[in-house]
Parts: structure tokens; sequence; C-alpha cells
């Protein structure tokens, strides 16, 4: 097997759970008056249930707004959880965010502009986790250290002395990467870490990940919007829509079989390159509705193309739909199932 080919391979989770989110709620509140009381509340992220597994790549997929990167900052606790818990491994994390965990969760953010300090050198934004996480204080063992890291992402020591501005947009983020890699952390989440990026500089930190994901036996959080780059990277993937998950499973479940009506539209928009696939898509009707007064029952039934084939999508909420394995959907029953829908089991609420 070739370099290439052994990145590109799709890696083999186990099945320890090394996360888990239990119907997370994270709402924003909004003040307004003259005494700027409470006057509603945005909610981001509204019940969120799910379980990342150890050595695994969980892709979070949904359009802009959704409550991904919500979902990111409350499991680091720079956003507080509304309600719900979260739990590494067998302690609860979403109460009390400590030291050791902070080492054991990292994260990579969408723009390496704004996560990295201009005025620092790069020893000194790889070596600050080193000085407060892990107790360095030698400047000699710091650079030792930081050195070893930038070699791990395919940087020189030549670049240890330079600010951030010096750098290209993949050199950056390679930089943040580094830095996330410097505690050995067991979770990394990645928040649009590519979406910044030319297309061939996307592919080299893909590949990077994939190699220190099997390196060092990392579990990745993977929030996008980019569908063909979580097909490419990812293990599992969850679609949310409007702060709920909508659809989930292994990555060809969902990509060659997509059951929700969300999920279709979502996938028939993917750039291609036929023709005869624009025929195909799917446009939604309106606009997505606000999260501060979201509609009654399934959130998405104001634009659900297939809304005349449900029952009271507009009254109830989804009920959870296993289709076999880890593929599930969040729809209402089916007026009348047509055949692709048989042997569907629905669990009531």
């Amino acid at each position: 097997m070739t370099i290439s080919e052994e990145l590109t391979a799709p890696s083999k989770p186990s099945e320890e759970i090394i996360l888990s989110v239990k119907d997370l709620k994270t709402y924003y509140p909004i003040y307004g008056g003259l005494f700027k009381r409470k006057i509603g509340e945005v909610k981001a992220v509204d019940g969120v249930s799910f379980n990342l597994y150890k050595g695994e790549t969980l892709g979070l997929v949904g359009e802009s707004g959704c409550g991904k990167t919500t979902i990111g900052n409350t499991i680091l606790n720079l956003v507080p959880a509304t309600a719900g818990e979260i739990w590494y491994k067998d302690q609860r994390i979403d109460e009390k965010f400590s030291k050791d965990i902070r080492k054991k969760i990292q994260m990579v953010f969408q723009d390496p502009d704004s996560s990295l300090n201009p005025r620092w050198k790069v020893v000194n934004i790889i070596g600050e986790p080193l000085r407060l996480l892990m107790g360095i204080k030698k400047r000699k063992e710091i650079r030792r250290r930081v050195l070893g890291l930038l070699e791990t992402v395919s940087l020189k020591n030549e670049h240890l002395d330079r600010y951030p501005h010096e750098f290209s947009g993949g050199q950056k983020q390679r930089i943040v990467i580094a830095r996330a890699l410097a505690c050995n952390p067991e979770i990394i989440i990645l928040d649009e870490p590519t979406s910044a990026l030319d297309v061939s500089v996307q592919a080299q930190i893909l590949n990077l990940l994939k190699e220190l994901q099997r390196r060092f036996d990392l579990s990745y959080l993977f929030i996008t919007h980019d569908l063909s780059v979580i097909q490419h990277i990812g293990n599992r993937i969850e679609v949310m829509y409007l702060g709920k998950m909508v659809e989930g499973g292994m990555i060809e479940d969902v990509f060659y079989n997509p059951t929700h009506p969300y999920t279709k539209a979502l996938l028939s928009a993917r750039p291609t390159f036929d023709p005869g696939s624009r025929a195909n898509r799917i446009i939604l009707k309106g606009d997505v509705p606000s999260p501060i007064n979201p509609p009654s029952g399934c959130a998405f039934h104001p634009r659900c193309f297939e809304d005349t084939e449900h029952e009271g999508c507009n009254l109830n909420s989804p009920k959870r739909v296993e289709l076999g394995g880890k593929h599930y959907m969040y729809c209402r029953p089916l007026s009348d199932k047509p055949k692709s829908y048989e042997g569907m089991e629905y669990i009531s609420d």
C-alpha cells in the first residue's frame, strides 16, 4: 500500500465511547428594553445527543447557523450549556472542566489568523500550552518540544522564530494543529479547518489529519459544511438543522441512502461534474426559520418537499426512526408508507 492510499483508506475505530453528549441544549439570552431584561433566547442547540468513539472521525454537517460550532464550543466549556450532559469517558465535564480535561480535548478553529497571536513567534504560540498545561518551564526544553511538533506537521527548524504573518494559510493551519497536539490530546474538535484554504492545500491538511489520527490514535469531531470533505475523512456523519439532529449513520449509509428530506436536499446541492445531476437538484422553498422562534413540531416542515406524505409535522415533534445498523433519522410517521420505507422502526417519544 502506498502512502497516499494509506492516508485515504478509512480508519477502523473501536467501539469504546470516548465522548458522549446527552440531550444538550445551548441557548443564548436576548436582552432588551430600558433595563436590559431578558426578552427571549436563541435556541442554538436544542436537545442534541451523540457519541464519539475512540479513533473515529465523526462529521457534524449542516448549513450555516444550525448550531455546529456552538456544540464544539459548549464541549470545550467556551460557552455554558443550558441543559444536558457531556461525558468524557466516565467523567462528566459540563459541570467542571478541569485542567486535565483541557489537555485531553483540544480544538482547531476555522480561521487560523484569528487564533494565532500576531505579536508572538511560533515557538511562543506552540509553547504556551506546554508552559500552562504541561508545566514545562525551561526554554531549551520548550524549544526542543516545539521543534518536534513542527516536524510532526511537516514544518522546519527555520520556522521557530517567525511570526504568523510570514506564513501561508496552509502553514498557519499546520501551526494551529501543532499547538493542538502539544498536550497529547485524545480528542480534537476541528471547526471548518479547511474552509479558508485552496483545494490543493485542503487535500494536504486532510491527509495530514488522517496520518496524525493513525499515529496518535486521535478521535476527531469534524465540523464542516463541505460534504465532500467529510466523505473523504469521516467514519460517521450527523446532519443538523436548526439546532437539532435530523439524520445520522455511517458515511456510506447517509451518502448513498439518504432518507430525511433535508439530507436529500443537502446532498443534491453538492458541486458535481455531471450535467445530468443538475436536473435532480432539490430546491427548498422559503428561508431557514429563526432559532429565536422555531416552528412547532418538526423544525423542517415549512420547507419540506415531502410534507404531504407525513402526518402531524406541524403539530408534533419528530420521532426517531431506526433505519438499520447505526443509520437513523428524526421524522414523522408516513401516512401511506411506500415500499422504500418498509422495515422502518419508529421509536416513541
